[in-house]
Order: C-alpha cells, then sequence, then structure tokens
C-alpha cells in the first residue's frame, strides 16, 4: 500500500486536502467522504480494510468538517480562513470535484462515492446525475437540508445503492429510501444500536462485522 496526501481545487476555487492509498498499482475506484465535523481521518482504518479488498482509494476533506483521529480538515480551515460558507450543502462543490478529479487521473473509470452522515445524503444527490458515478454506499444519510426533501430528490436515484445506519436510525432511513426503485438496492439493517456514520465499519464498532460483510457483498456485486 502507498499512501500520498495531495490537494486539488474545488470548483469555486477552494484547496481541497485528501489522502490516497493505492494497491498494487490499481487505479483510484472508491471515494471516501467524511461526516459532520469529521475529516478525512474519519477512514484511516477503512481505506486499509478496502485495500486488502484490491481497491485503492482516496478520502477527501470537506469544508464542512474538523478533525477526528488526529487528522485535521485542512479543506475546512482553507475555507474558514477565506471566509467561505462551511454548512453542510455548501460541500457540494468538493465531493464534485473530487469526482472529476479520480476520473481524470484513473482512466476514466466510473467510481464508488462513500458517504457518512450528511456527506451520504450529498454522495446520493450528485450520484442521480453524474455519470462519472457508478454505485454509492451511504452510511446514515438523512434529511439534513433544509427545504429539500431528500426522499422526493433520491426516488430518481437507480444506480446500486448501499445503505444503512444505526439501529435508532433505520426508521427514518426506511422513510427515506420509500419511493426508490429496490432492484438496486441494498439496505443493511443492524440488530444492536451500533453507532452513527460510517464509523460502523471501524474494528471498535460493536456489531462492525454485519456491517463489513454487508458492505463487502455490495463490492462484490459492482
Amino acid at each position: 500500500m502507498i499512501k500520498e496526501t495531495i490537494t486539488f481545487t474545488s470548483e469555486d476555487n477552494l484547496q481541497i486536502t485528501a489522502d490516497v492509498y493505492k494497491v498494487n498499482n490499481n487505479p483510484i475506484t472508491i471515494l471516501l467522504c467524511h461526516q459532520a465535523n469529521f475529516s478525512r481521518g474519519e477512514y484511516l482504518e477503512t481505506a486499509l480494510l478496502l485495500n486488502s479488498y484490491g481497491y485503492s482509494v482516496m478520502a477527501i476533506d470537506q469544508r464542512s468538517g474538523d478533525k477526528v483521529n488526529g487528522v485535521v480538515n485542512e479543506t475546512a480551515k482553507f475555507a474558514k480562513t477565506n471566509k467561505m460558507d462551511t454548512d453542510y450543502i455548501s460541500a457540494k462543490p468538493d465531493i464534485i470535484a473530487a469526482i472529476n478529479y479520480v476520473y481524470k487521473h484513473n482512466g476514466n473509470k466510473r467510481i464508488l462515492v462513500v458517504g457518512s452522515s450528511y456527506s451520504a445524503t450529498l454522495a446520493m444527490l450528485i450520484a442521480k446525475d453524474n455519470d462519472k458515478v457508478k454505485a454509492v454506499a451511504a452510511f446514515s444519510s438523512g434529511e439534513y437540508f433544509k427545504g429539500i426533501s431528500i426522499q422526493n430528490e433520491v426516488k430518481a436515484l437507480e444506480k446500486p445503492t448501499f445503505v444503512t445506519a444505526s439501529l435508532s436510525e433505520t426508521k427514518a432511513l426506511t422513510t427515506l429510501i420509500s419511493k426508490m426503485e429496490t432492484n438496486n438496492l441494498f439496505y443493511y439493517k443492524p440488530k444492536e444500536e451500533c453507532i452513527h456514520g460510517s464509523r460502523a465499519l471501524w474494528d471498535s464498532t460493536k456489531g462492525f462485522e454485519g456491517y463489513r460483510s454487508m458492505f463487502k457483498t455490495f463490492l462484490d456485486v459492482l
């Protein structure tokens, strides 16, 4: 595995920081997006897990976030210094820019976008109409954006989509995806409480085995 920290520019000229984890010279085919108040450090462990499956991945800092696992969100810091908006919806251009960057550098291969919490919802919204996105994995997506009905917006998402959440979030998630076609929908409902977001995959999380198993099954059919 080779890890490299890089920067590139968002649509509105924000500098985005990302960690690239490459394995066996495979092109990047998975983009990892963090939850609220976090950074690319959310995926320190998960990136290595995906490497073990043979995937090269990139984890980004979005402008809405802070730090986790000792990793400071450099994109958010840059945005605040330059007095740019850092609310959830403002991070949408960051994810789009990351998709474009990966697609440009991986030989124009369509990618899987993995989102956590608010970025899971953004990933679903973006994937619906973005031809560079092959599939979505959404951990704890929800109705996070004022004035936007995510339930109505994602009903047109027909690409392979993995969704999951903590046990207490499953009722709301079931409502959120209730209008989506079920043919390409993979829904994992945990049997125990677990945790919010992609931290469900961390081996320190109770019940992580179930999340990993279902996520791996999803990856294997893409």
